[in-house]
């Protein structure tokens, strides 16, 4: 059994398409996504269109129920973006996904914990950087849930952890989004990488094997569309993986 994880694809068509060629060539049973489909200064209405055709089994994250329910004025840039490239059908249809899912045999996965889709599984905020948790802390949040396999999304952190009880946690980073330029406290996001990112998690001898992979794709095109659309702050991020806090930035966790 093969899978591969997608998550945090924020409407980066470019690096979607990237990781769905090179899953292609290396070969899965089942692509699965742990949320947060669209938001982006870049192809929000599109990636939504790439992923609807696709139908793969998908969990909601943070900003796809933000998309479907906040009021406009409580809206990022970036989530009112997408919100106006969308249609009402397709932000309802966002709303509308489940918070977890069970995809497969001892595999569960949701975005960020299995009640909260805007609380961290695996880390916490310390002086501002996002740390893995103590396995008790992780424990607690998984408490009740019984899987071998649990995926998970949010943090745009890459991450295999065993949780107590022998379960596998994976977060197989974010596909389109290294960091999330409109939160208001850019200087204290994680260093990233500008790469698409995502996971394959391959079970043989009743074990599960993960490969964490990082995609080169042409975020020079990704960071070119985000200046056209006015957001300079995201070009810098799919450039370089990180946003300067002297850039101009406007306001969300990731």
């Amino acid at each position: 059994m093969r899978l591969a994880i997608i998550s945090d694809i924020h409407g980066n068509l470019l690096a979607l398409e990237a990781v769905l060629a090179d899953i292609a060539r290396r070969g899965a049973d089942l692509t699965v996504n742990c949320g947060d489909l669209c938001t982006s200064p870049l192809w929000p209405r599109e990636t939504f269109e790439r992923l609807e055709a696709l139908a793969l089994p998908t969990v909601r994250g943070n900003h796809d129920r933000w998309i479907a329910t906040l009021p406009l004025d409580k809206m990022s840039p970036a989530l009112r973006c997408t919100h106006d490239a969308l249609t009402p059908t397709q932000r309802a249809a966002l709303g509308a996904l489940p918070l977890t899912a069970r995809p497969g045999p001892g595999v569960f996965m949701c975005h960020g914990t299995p009640t909260d889709d805007y609380t961290y599984l695996l880390e916490e905020q310390v002086d501002g950087q996002l740390m893995l948790s103590r396995a008790g802390h992780i424990a607690g949040r998984l408490e009740g849930i019984e899987a071998e396999l649990i995926l998970c999304g949010h943090s745009h952190n890459p991450q295999v952890v065993m949780a107590p009880g022998g379960r596998l946690v994976v977060n197989p980073g974010s596909v389109g989004c290294p960091n999330f330029a409109d939160n208001p406290q850019v200087s204290l996001q994680n260093a990233r990488a500008p790469h698409a990112r995502y996971a394959l998690a391959t079970r043989q001898g009743g074990r599960w094997s993960i490969d964490l992979i990082a995609l080169a794709y042409d975020w020079d095109a990704a960071a070119a569309r985000a200046r056209a659309n006015g957001r300079h702050e995201w070009a810098q991020s799919y450039l370089e993986g990180r946003v300067d806090a002297s850039a101009p930035s406007t306001s969300s966790k990731s």
